[in-house]
C-alpha cells in the first residue's frame, strides 16, 4: 500500500476539518432518516406464525418477552445446512454486549432461520452466543418477508427481495425486521431492511472505516466474503 501525501500539522488540521465538515452533514442526514423512519406506517400482523425453541412453540407475541419493541433478525440458516451464514454469523458476533441496553430501552432481540431448533442450538453453543433464537422450520414467517424462497421461486429466476423483483441468490438471504405490540396485545410491523443495509448494525466495519486501509475488501468479491470467517476459523 503506497501511503498518502505527507503534510504539516497545519495543512494535516486543514484537511481534516474539510472533511469533519461532511461527516457532520452525514449525521444530520443520519437523524432526518431515523425521524423519517420512525414516522412510516404501521402493518398490523392478523396471521398467526409459531416459532420452535427450547420450551417449544412460541408465538410472535410470546417473543416479546413483556417488551413492547420486538427486531428480529432474518439469519441466513436453511434447513439441510450444516452450520448458520459467515455473513449473519459476522453480525451476530455484534448483538450479545448490545443485548443488556436494548433490553432495559423496552426492545427484544431474536434472531429467527428455518433450519430445525436442534441444529441452531448447536451452531449457536459452538459460537458462543447467548441471545434468543428461534426456529420458523414449518411456518410461512421467513417467506412472508422475503427472505427464504421456495424452489419453484428460485428455478423461476426471480424473486421479491429488499422490495424489488430481482435475480434469486439462493433460497436463504437475510434482514431485519421490527415489530411493536400495544398493551392490548396486537403486534404491528413497523420496519423491515435487507440487502447492504445491514452494514449500519456491523460495529466493527465502523472501526474499519476509520483505518488507512478501510475495509480492505480487494476481491474477488470486494465485500466481507474475502476476508470474514466464523469467529473460531481465524
Amino acid at each position: 500500500m503506497s501511503h498518502n501525501a505527507i503534510v504539516s500539522p497545519e495543512e494535516w488540521i486543514a484537511a481534516r476539518k474539510e472533511l469533519l465538515a461532511k461527516e457532520k452533514q452525514l449525521t444530520h442526514l443520519r437523524d432526518e432518516i431515523s425521524a423519517a423512519r420512525r414516522k412510516l406506517p404501521w402493518v398490523r400482523i392478523e396471521k398467526e406464525y409459531t416459532f420452535d425453541g427450547p420450551n417449544g412453540p412460541e408465538s410472535l407475541a410470546q417473543l416479546f418477552g413483556g417488551r413492547s419493541q420486538l427486531i428480529v433478525y432474518h439469519f441466513m440458516f436453511g434447513p439441510e445446512w450444516s452450520e448458520g451464514c459467515v455473513g449473519c454469523s459476522f453480525l451476530s458476533d455484534h448483538v450479545d454486549g448490545s443485548l443488556v441496553h436494548i433490553q432495559n430501552h423496552d426492545v427484544a432481540y431474536v434472531a429467527v432461520s428455518r433450519a430445525p431448533w436442534d441444529k441452531i442450538a448447536t451452531f449457536q453453543r459452538r459460537m458462543g452466543w447467548g441471545f434468543k433464537w428461534r426456529s420458523s422450520f414449518g411456518s410461512d414467517f421467513n417467506y412472508d418477508y422475503h427472505v427464504s424462497f421456495k424452489p419453484e421461486e428460485v428455478a423461476r429466476g426471480e424473486v421479491y427481495y429488499n422490495f424489488e423483483m430481482q435475480k434469486p441468490q439462493g433460497e436463504e438471504l437475510h434482514g431485519i425486521s421490527v415489530f411493536y405490540k400495544d398493551t392490548d396485545g396486537k403486534v404491528f410491523h413497523t420496519y423491515s431492511s435487507y440487502a447492504r443495509a445491514g452494514e449500519n448494525y456491523l460495529g466493527t466495519y465502523q472501526l474499519l472505516d476509520i483505518t488507512p486501509k478501510g475495509r480492505n475488501e480487494t476481491g474477488p468479491n470486494f465485500a466481507f466474503p474475502d476476508w470474514a470467517r466464523h469467529h473460531d476459523r481465524y
